[in-house]
C-alpha cells in the first residue's frame, strides 16, 4: 500500500514538473529562439524564411527538452532514495554544476547576449538548488 501511494505522488509530481517545464519553454525560451531565427541572417543575399514547419518543430523540440530538464528534482529525489546521491555531494559539486550549466546554455542559446544566457541558465540552476533541498541526507 505504501509503494502504491509513493508511486502515485511521484507520478503526479513528475507530470506537474514536466508541464511546468513546457510552460517555461513556451513563455521564456521559445520567444527568444523565434526572435533569433526570424532576425538571423547569413548574408544580405540570403533571405531568412521562418516556415510553419520550422516554427512547430522548434516549439515541439524546446518544449520536450525543457519538460525533461524540469524532471531534474524528481530524478535527484529517486537517486537520493536509492542512496546514489546525497545532499552533501550536490553541495560539494555545486560550482561544477553551475559552470556546466553556463557552458551548456552558451552552446544552446543562439545569441551572444547575457540575457539569453541567463534566461536558460537560471531555471536550471533553480531546479538544481531545489533538487539539493529535497534529496535525502
Amino acid at each position: 500500500v505504501g509503494e502504491r501511494k509513493t508511486i502515485g505522488w511521484l507520478s503526479l509530481w513528475a507530470a506537474l514538473m514536466f508541464y511546468v517545464g513546457v510552460a517555461v519553454s513556451y513563455v521564456l525560451v521559445f520567444p527568444l529562439a523565434v526572435r533569433f531565427l526570424g532576425t538571423y541572417s547569413v548574408s544580405p543575399e540570403v533571405e531568412t524564411m521562418l516556415t510553419l514547419h520550422s516554427y512547430i518543430d522548434t516549439l515541439a523540440t524546446l518544449s520536450l527538452l525543457m519538460g525533461v530538464v524540469f524532471e531534474l528534482p524528481i530524478a535527484c529525489r529517486l537517486l537520493g532514495k536509492m542512496g546514489v546521491l546525497t545532499r552533501s555531494i550536490m553541495h560539494r559539486y555545486r560550482r561544477h554544476a553551475v559552470v556546466t550549466m553556463l557552458i551548456v546554455a552558451a552552446v544552446v542559446t543562439p545569441t551572444t547576449d547575457m540575457f539569453s544566457l541567463l534566461t536558460v541558465t537560471l531555471p536550471v540552476w533553480l531546479l538544481y538548488e531545489v533538487s539539493a533541498l529535497i534529496v535525502d541526507r
